[in-house]
């Protein structure tokens, strides 16, 4: 065993304690130090101590392995310490999170700092989004270099304070490739396209990072043509050029010359094949994206991921699911929390329980058992499968200081979903109570909870505390909320009058809501008008002249109710009918509307007509279910 030679020939009873201690610590990695690569330290390690340069080796071993209480006692235990010494215990604390007890020791009087460790404290604050305390500690620094430089303006881009970092870089007293790539990145990213540009062009030195990162730029504002110009002036590119060219391209809509581009790349990496993939999938081209797929040599998470995602897109949520299955099944293949999330979407849109209660039992398994974001697609699963009293237990189970807003989000929907507006109205108060400020997601199921279980007073007083707000975007989902909200209260004028002062043009859903809220209470005038502007918009949508026709109807105008529907069979339009299913034992029941094939189809409507009978006798059927009541009478 190698024994630490103290300076001194004598020794106090406690510095003999230490070195003892050390001397078994160091043992147990002497053999593995013998044939350990030479670690690069930071500046210049030359320890005039190879004991202390060998401990500074084992503190990094430890730190990197994230065994960062271990290095402390070693670091505490050594008699001796550099720059070095502290400087990786500091950075091993900031690598871990743990910037508070890397900073006790930072100020510690006895400290040896240096540059690094100076800007080692730094990108601890800025990888935590500290930047006030990042930018304090820079101003102290009694050195900088270009490397503290560099990270403190990428800390102001990282909190989209652009302006800040472009102040810092212009003051910089000296620049490298790194300076420029890292301002330039941010410009790109906050889309002030024509700045970057401006500084890539006055670079005095470019690497294959600063095209790449121009290209990607580019592409990502538009400039699709202007990006391939620069791609073709690039002196040596690297896969990640090609595929930011690639990526470029799918993100314009412009799928052959990325396909194209994909053919003639020298070498592909995995990334390539997910590019194009996922470049595919986002346009809507899911067969070519399929067959590409197929015809990859080695798939990873993100590949499997991708097509899932594409046929949930695709309204093919079985062959999703199937795909899944496919997936769980190669061997070595690791599920990553984007997976479960794309999956359990799946599972929530068919409503198959059993197959999301199936992979809640993966996840339990995982190390993202406790993800909020999991938790948040497990509660909106359980809630469309009709298990709302699970999904409360999923969200009660979880620590409150652990819930994130997407859990508290993801709970008001799944009331919603099940109309319980005042349960909405409770927990979106209790949301408020703990600290929490609401987002625009937050807003959205509160209202539809609202306008689901007919709390009128209750969703407009919400709507016009999100106005008042400011600080919220007002978007389309919150408009047709509201615009729902007036026709369930008779405020038709009202709500048309809303929509016709929109800065932006409304949509057919928004339109949809209002002329639904006619039907319900016989508006001709404002009906009429709205269905003038949904037909201008979406000429060959069969919804709407239904809704036309029944608007008519609700009125006794059955002509023009008639006329309508003649209308919509001259264009040849059909309405995709109405489809509901059930799984009692393992067996799935598919009902369509006026099904007759159900093997129990007499049984059903006789039950439909009794409870017809009910509902006319507390008067709540309306004019279009009584129509519907007559056909279930002559089954």
């Amino acid at each position: 065993m190698l024994a630490i030679r103290p300076k001194q020939p004598l020794l106090g009873f406690a510095r003999m304690i230490i070195l003892t201690r050390w001397n078994s610590r160091l043992a147990h990695y002497s053999m593995e130090y013998k044939n350990a690569p030479k670690i690069k330290l930071p500046g210049k390690d030359y320890s005039a101590n190879s004991d202390v340069a060998r401990s500074n080796w084992l503190i990094t071993k430890l730190s990197r392995d994230g065994k960062i209480c271990e290095a402390r006692k070693t670091f505490d235990e050594m008699p001796e310490r550099d720059v070095i010494t502290w400087t990786t215990v500091i950075t091993g604390y900031m690598k871990c999170g743990m910037i508070e007890e890397g900073r006790r020791l930072f100020d510690r009087v006895d400290a040896k700092k240096d540059v690094i460790t100076w800007t080692a404290m730094i990108s601890g604050y800025k990888r935590l989004k500290r930047i006030k305390e990042a930018e304090r500690l820079f101003l102290e620094m009694p050195e900088q270099n270009v490397i503290s430089w560099n990270t403190m303006i990428e800390g102001y881009s990282q909190n989209g304070q652009v302006d800040s970092a472009l102040d810092l870089f212009e003051r910089m007293p000296e620049k490298n490739v790194v300076s420029w790539n890292t301002i330039v990145t941010a410009l790109a990213k906050s889309k002030r396209i024509a700045e970057a540009r401006r500084l890539f062009d006055l670079m005095p030195e470019r690497d294959v990072i600063s095209w790449t990162t121009m290209v990607t730029g580019l592409s990502r504002n538009g400039r699709i043509d202007e990006a391939r110009v620069l791609f073709d002036r690039i002196p040596e590119r690297n896969v990640v050029s090609w595929n930011a060219m690639i990526t470029g391209y799918a993100q314009n809509m412009r799928l052959n010359e990325a396909f194209e581009l994909f053919e003639k790349m020298p070498e592909r990496n995995m990334s390539s094949w997910n590019t194009m993939i996922t470049g595919f999938i986002q346009n809507g081209e899911l067969k070519r994206a399929w067959n590409l797929f197929m015809e990859m040599p080695k798939r990873n998470s993100v590949s499997w991921t991708a097509m899932i995602t594409g046929f949930i897109q695709d309204g093919q949520n079985e062959e999703a699911l199937k795909i899944f299955s496919k997936m769980v099944a190669v061997e070595g293949m690791k599920l990553n929390e984007a997976t479960f999330v794309i999956v359990l979407s799946a599972c929530s849109n068919l409503a198959a329980l059993g197959e999301g209660q199936q992979i809640h039992q993966m996840i339990t398994k995982t190390v993202y058992q406790d993800s909020e974001i999991l938790v948040s697609a497990l509660i909106n699963m359980y809630s469309k499968c009709g298990e709302l009293s699970t999904a409360r237990k999923m969200f009660d189970d979880g620590l409150t200081s652990n819930r994130d807003l997407v859990s508290w989000n993801g709970m008001i929907a799944a009331y919603a979903h099940h109309g319980c507006g005042l349960e909405a109205i409770k927990l979106f108060n209790e949301l408020r109570a703990i600290g929490f400020k609401p987002d625009d997601v937050t807003y959205v199921g509160l209202l539809s909870a609202c306008s689901h279980a007919g709390l009128v007073e209750e969703g407009l007083y919400y709507f016009n505390e999100l106005v008042g707000d400011g600080s919220i975007r007002v978007r389309e989902d919150h408009y047709t909320c509201y615009v729902d909200l007036c026709g369930r209260a008779g405020k038709l004028k009202q709500a048309f009058d809303f929509i016709e002062r929109l800065e932006t043009k409304p949509s057919a859903t928004v339109w949809g809501a209002l002329l639904a809220g006619c039907n319900g209470h016989v508006d001709m005038n404002i009906g009429k008008l709205i269905a003038q502007k949904l037909l201008e918009n979406e000429p060959e949508n069969a919804g709407t002249y239904l809704l036309l026709s029944n608007v008519y109807a609700s009125s006794g105008k059955w002509k023009e109710a008639a006329k309508m529907r003649l209308k919509m069979k001259e264009k040849g339009l059909k309405k995709q009918p109405g489809c509901s299913w059930i799984e009692v034992g393992n067996t799935v029941h598919v009902f369509v509307v006026a099904d007759k094939s159900h093997c129990q189809s007499k049984l059903l409507y006789s039950l439909l007509r009794d409870l017809h009978e009910t509902m006319k006798k507390i008067e709540h059927v309306t004019n279009n279910d009584l129509r519907l009541h007559e056909h279930i009478s002559e089954t």
